[in-house]
């Protein structure tokens, strides 16, 4: 996602070294970050203290908007992966911006709107789509959409899991099942995606 120049205005630059952390979870929402260069990566902790990572966040993805703006606190960690550099906006400079200016509340607010669209569909496909079905469109998310790709998964297993809603096994299970079809290749984490709309075909399966 781009900024104009005058959006990027009411954000101030900073830097964050590989493993600092930007917030941690519990911690006041008092402003929100664009991530200009670098990556960053969300993530909680489950019930024996051990790290769950939600989403990786790179160059033009937003992080926290939600909840600053609504005046709440940070749900999970975030920690730069490698050195990085952020935009941070301040949620009443943001809002108090929006007040005056209606093409940065056009902006925020159809931000926040796509946020809730993407949300509702995981829900949907949570409920509605087969763990093999919610594998291949993760995995076809992540193609060109033409001939064969490569996918490096950028969290183990065992967090894709949970990030499907499933559990580890069942997603081994379907993993194995879909290279037993000669639909992909797996070594690690790194898949190999044979053919793209053959793939897409194995969403019926």
């Amino acid at each position: 996602m781009d900024l104009t120049p005058h959006l990027r205005g009411l954000g101030a630059p900073k830097k964050y070294a590989k493993g600092e952390y930007l917030f941690s979870a519990g911690e006041k929402a008092e402003g929100f970050y664009f991530v200009v260069a670098g990556e960053i990566r969300a993530f909680t902790m489950d019930e024996r203290g051990r790290e769950v990572e939600v989403v990786r966040l790179r160059p033009g993805d937003f992080l926290g908007e939600a909840v600053a703006l609504a005046g709440g606190s940070y749900p999970l960690y975030a920690q730069a992966v490698r050195d990085s550099r952020v935009l941070y906006f301040d949620g009443r400079r943001v809002l108090a911006g929006m007040s005056r200016d209606p093409a940065a509340a056009r902006f925020f607010v159809e931000l926040l709107a796509r946020k809730c669209l993407v949300l509702n569909e995981r829900i949907e496909a949570l409920g509605l789509q087969t763990v093999r079905q919610r594998i291949v469109q993760y995995l076809l998310s992540r193609c060109s959409g033409r001939g064969a790709c490569l996918v490096e998964l950028a969290v183990k297993k065992t967090d894709l899991a949970r990030l499907l809603g499933t559990v580890p096994e069942t997603l081994s299970r379907n993993l194995r099942q879909l290279q037993e079809e000669g639909l992909i290749e797996v070594k690690g984490r790194k898949i190999r995606v044979l053919d793209c709309s053959k793939l897409r075909g194995g969403l019926a399966g």
